[in-house]
């Protein structure tokens, strides 16, 4: 979904209807968002789990499956955590979206959060409900009671969810450092002003068959709209002061969402902490003179992988949903007319959008590099 934002606002700037939505609950809004205040995380989760029950418009048979994999969880070590971390998902997605980092996490005595955005969790409508403040409010809420629990705090974002935890350590000296995956500081449409505009006069971007239990694949206008916001607030804060405590960030050279040569050039100029690193999937940047960042090759002909995409930095190879032998497959990848082999074993892997003659390139779900991405974590952090 998040991943046609560019394709999608370019293409409004020469149309003059919009996408219609069917007669479906998944395109009409819950009409409320959940509170995300409680005064206790674990009330926190309850009173979400309860309300995404209420309100999801499911989409398989296994309804506690769908709430589990929707709803904020937190995972705990085995002994006294004096360290923890907030997770921030993205644009459409869910706090699932951090399972196989938090499980590592806590196994090295982490504290480890993940919370939902309002708007997410049950139908893409819902998207429609809640303000960018909405979403600052509900990071600086739960920073706040993490920070309550543990002597260091970090946080942690995905795409979105990385632009607003990056905000909020900008105006918080409580917090220690970041891990930022694909942060979305720079998009590389040059209509993407143009979104708050744009949700007056039209409700959704894109619809799209929902089938994936964990992330939406439409967008309404506002999902844009919130996107922007964020963009906007944390550009301000890099323009405005360098941060000068440790981040590790990570980035494709094949994002299809996102300008990865921009944020490379912020990590370089506005992150100045020595500690901090920067992975690169890709080819090695030309002229790179900075030994913070380290240069991963994403061609891996043989696991049939052509380039990284926006999201799959953050899942383990075998992972059960999003892994090489997972469960779901995104063969929708911007490859037009083509149809999907009918051999599994014939398909090759990519960032959105990317095509070669005689293959047919299915969106890249997992990092082939993910035990590293660990290491890397662990070496940032001073596990």
């Amino acid at each position: 979904m998040f991943l046609r934002l560019s394709v999608l606002l370019s293409a409004l700037v020469l149309l003059t209807s919009c996408a219609v939505p069917p007669d479906s609950p998944r395109f009409q809004s819950s009409g409320s968002l959940p509170r995300h205040d409680q005064a206790s995380f674990d009330q926190y989760v309850r009173d979400t789990r309860a309300w995404i029950a209420d309100n999801r418009a499911f989409i398989g048979d296994d309804h506690q499956r769908e709430i589990a994999l929707n709803a904020p969880f937190e995972r705990r070590p085995d002994t006294l955590a004096k360290r923890g971390i907030l997770f921030v998902h993205g644009l459409g997605s869910s706090p699932w979206y951090f399972t196989d980092m938090t499980n590592a996490m806590a196994e090295d005595g982490w504290l480890v959060r993940s919370i939902l955005l309002p708007g997410h969790g049950t139908r893409p409508a819902d998207l429609m409900l809640p303000g960018h403040e909405d979403w600052e409010d509900a990071v600086a809420h739960h920073t706040q009671l993490l920070a309550d629990e543990v002597d260091e705090l970090w946080l942690g974002g995905f795409s979105t969810g990385g632009n607003l935890v990056t905000s909020q350590a900008f105006k918080d000296d409580r917090v220690d450092g970041l891990l930022l995956f694909s942060p979305g500081f720079y998009s590389d449409s040059q209509y993407l002003f143009l979104a708050p505009a744009i949700s007056y006069f039209w409700d959704w971007l894109d619809i799209d068959d929902e089938d994936n239990i964990v992330t939406y694949q439409s967008l309404p206008s506002r999902g844009a709209s919130l996107y922007y916001r964020s963009v906007n607030a944390v550009q301000k804060n890099l323009a405005a002061e360098r941060f000068d405590k440790p981040v590790l960030m990570t980035m494709s050279q094949h994002d299809s969402v996102l300008d990865p040569d921009a944020t490379l050039d912020a990590f370089q100029t506005r992150f100045t902490h020595p500690a901090s690193r920067f992975v690169w999937y890709g080819d090695t940047p030309q002229h790179l003179d900075d030994p913070r960042v380290t240069s991963l090759t994403s061609y891996l002909p043989d696991r049939r992988i052509s380039n990284f995409s926006h999201m799959n930095v953050l899942f383990a190879p075998d992972n059960p949903y999003y892994g090489e032998a997972g469960s779901y497959t995104m063969l929708e990848n911007g490859q037009g007319d083509l149809e999907p082999p009918d051999d599994a074993g014939a398909l090759w892997f990519s960032a959105w959008g990317h095509k070669e003659a005689e293959k047919y390139h299915a969106r890249l779900t997992w990092n082939p590099y993910f035990d590293d991405l660990l290491d890397n974590i662990r070496d940032i952090t001073g596990d």
